[in-house]
């Protein structure tokens, strides 16, 4: 009688599952299931740190939209995933994190990295389970990859005993999970639409706030249909693309101007978080009406005064909204509203064309990002992270697809800038993916660099290189002058890193210099990474306006 063992299970129910790619780092208990999943035909990535990998599986989960899966070793190779998990999690991006873990006969003994795994994992998941036995590692698998995808995305732990991955079943009795049920969306009330659509007609100066639960969701469309009824939308900075940065209606540019003066504001897909100021009265018009569209009810209370609460998925919700719309036109279209977030975001961006076109030496980022910019195609990844490069990256680098940026996200973790493009890149081997990373963020995971080149993952990192946390502003406000460099870097040859692994390397020091060198890398057909020296001095230029 055939068996199968708990690493054939695993690599079979990721198969009938529809997962092709997993990323790893290797180690014990899970070599095996690396080994079988390899024979079933899986891509495996083979990462240099654990956080790293499972950012990687985020990113390439929220492209994909399936779970991103990652498999890892036991004790620190699991905890290692943690910070990942909370990040996936508050991010929404769809994440499961297979763990192997001691085995159950040595457990309360000291065994080899033993941990309680699951206890470890719980606080930055959706879901954990413990797969208690051989027979029931298809049915563990297939409900993890399932609870990470559904409602809102997030991270799911699976833990597996050491023995159970050697262990075998009967093949007869194995129970494959192979097709999960077509689920229909959550389609909202038609009566929580009807107020939404009174509150956006008679409204005259309306605004829509486009979360990255509406690029989840593929509600482009609908919002584009949406916003082209004369309604302007600021986008969050992962939601930026799923209505294209260049549409008339896109607003980013005035942003606070919009956000303090609307007298209707409907948030589709985000949070009232840091990024949309909690929801603080104080920071919007007095009367403002606000109401939020998402498909998790608890996102309903928070620090905004919320008129209509909508639970529903973002693109039925839109679509049924933008019905409810149809007709005479609306309010707004009689008032000098979007005429007035036009021309202030026409002073916003003139406001910074100065710094974009400066040809001062050190570069300043502006100059960079717009350089940067001009390089870039329009279906460009593109993956940023640092402080004040995401700044700056707000209010420069356009998006025009939905999911094709990828940045710190809710949490604001730094790191997540190289594994975000190299698991982008994977799930878009055919398209141009960019890490647009600061030096500090770079140095997080800039040996990922190797794991992009042994894979085949040609990314184009572009270091910008001001020699320290938010350029030298940090070491110089919070030490003495004769402190060492402490938030200061070393203004190292990052280039270097691309020479060591065989790719293609640029030092750019002059701003005439940014631009064929960018071209130059994107061209490559390889890992390729392009060192700009920036101004250590450098800053935004006021408040980010996004």
């Amino acid at each position: 009688m055939a068996g199968l063992n708990g690493a054939q299970l695993i690599a079979g129910q990721l198969t009938a599952a529809g997962i092709d790619t997993v990323f790893t780092v290797p180690g014990g208990p899970i070599l095996e299931v690396l080994a079988e999943s390899y024979k079933a035909g899986i891509r495996i990535v083979g990462c240099r740190h654990e956080e790293s990998a499972a950012l990687m599986a985020s990113a390439w989960g929220y492209i994909k939209k399936k779970p991103g899966v990652v498999v890892v070793s036991s004790g620190p190779g699991m905890t290692n995933t943690v910070t990942s998990m909370y990040v996936a999690t508050s991010s929404a991006m769809p994440l499961v994190v297979l763990g192997g873990s001691a085995r159950s006969s040595v457990r309360g003994f000291g065994g080899f990295q033993e941990a309680d795994q699951t206890a470890f994992a719980s606080p930055a998941c959706k879901w954990t389970t413990a797969v208690e036995g051989v027979r029931r590692i298809p049915e563990h698998l297939y409900l993890a990859l399932n609870k990470a995808v559904s409602g809102r995305p997030g991270a799911v732990y699976v833990d597996v005993p050491g023995q159970l991955i050697t262990e075998e079943v009967p093949e007869e009795e194995v129970r494959w999970r192979a097709a999960a049920p077509d689920v229909s969306p959550p389609h909202p009330d038609p009566a929580a639409i009807e107020d939404l659509a009174e509150m956006l007609a008679a409204a005259e100066r309306p605004l829509i706030l486009i979360g990255k639960g509406a690029a989840w969701a593929d509600a482009g469309p609908a919002l584009e249909r949406l916003v082209n009824r004369g309604i302007p939308f600021v986008a969050s900075p992962m939601g930026r693309g799923t209505v294209p940065d260049d549409n008339p209606m896109c607003v980013n540019a005035a942003r606070t101007t919009a956000l303090s003066n609307a007298d209707a504001v409907l948030m589709i897909g985000g949070r009232f978080n840091w990024l949309f100021h909690l929801g603080n009265p104080q920071r919007y018009a007095k009367g403002v009406r606000i109401a939020q569209i998402d498909i998790v009810p608890e996102e309903m209370y928070g620090g905004a005064n919320l008129e209509i609460g909508v639970v529903g998925d973002c693109a039925a919700a839109v679509e049924q909204l933008c019905d409810a719309l149809a007709g005479p036109p609306l309010k707004a279209a009689s008032t000098d509203w979007i005429a007035a977030l036009a021309e202030q975001c026409r002073k916003n961006e003139a406001a910074v064309a100065e710094e974009s076109d400066s040809d001062q030496v050190p570069i300043n980022h502006y100059r960079l990002l717009r350089d940067l910019r001009d390089c870039l195609p329009r279906d460009a990844t593109v993956a940023v992270d640092g402080e004040l490069t995401m700044g700056v990256a707000r209010v420069i680098l356009p998006s025009f697809h939905p999911r094709h940026r990828l940045n710190a996200g809710t949490t604001g973790c730094m790191g997540t800038g190289v594994p975000y493009a190299i698991g982008a890149k994977a799930a878009r081997p055919d398209q141009p993916v960019v890490a647009l990373v600061g030096d500090f963020a770079f140095g997080t995971a800039a040996i990922e660099i190797e794991t992009a080149a042994r894979s085949g993952l040609n990314v184009v990192f572009v270091v910008a290189n001001n020699a320290g946390i938010n350029a030298h502003s940090v070491q110089d406000r919070f030490f003495p002058s004769d402190a060492p460099p402490i938030a200061a870097l070393l203004p190292a040859r990052y280039e270097k890193m691309a020479e060591m692994v065989g790719g293609h390397a640029e030092l750019v020091q002059e701003p005439g210099q940014i631009k064929p060198a960018i071209e130059r890398a994107l061209a490559a057909d390889t890992v390729a990474l392009v060192n700009v020296m920036t101004d250590p001095k450098g800053a935004r230029r006021g408040a980010s306006y996004l």
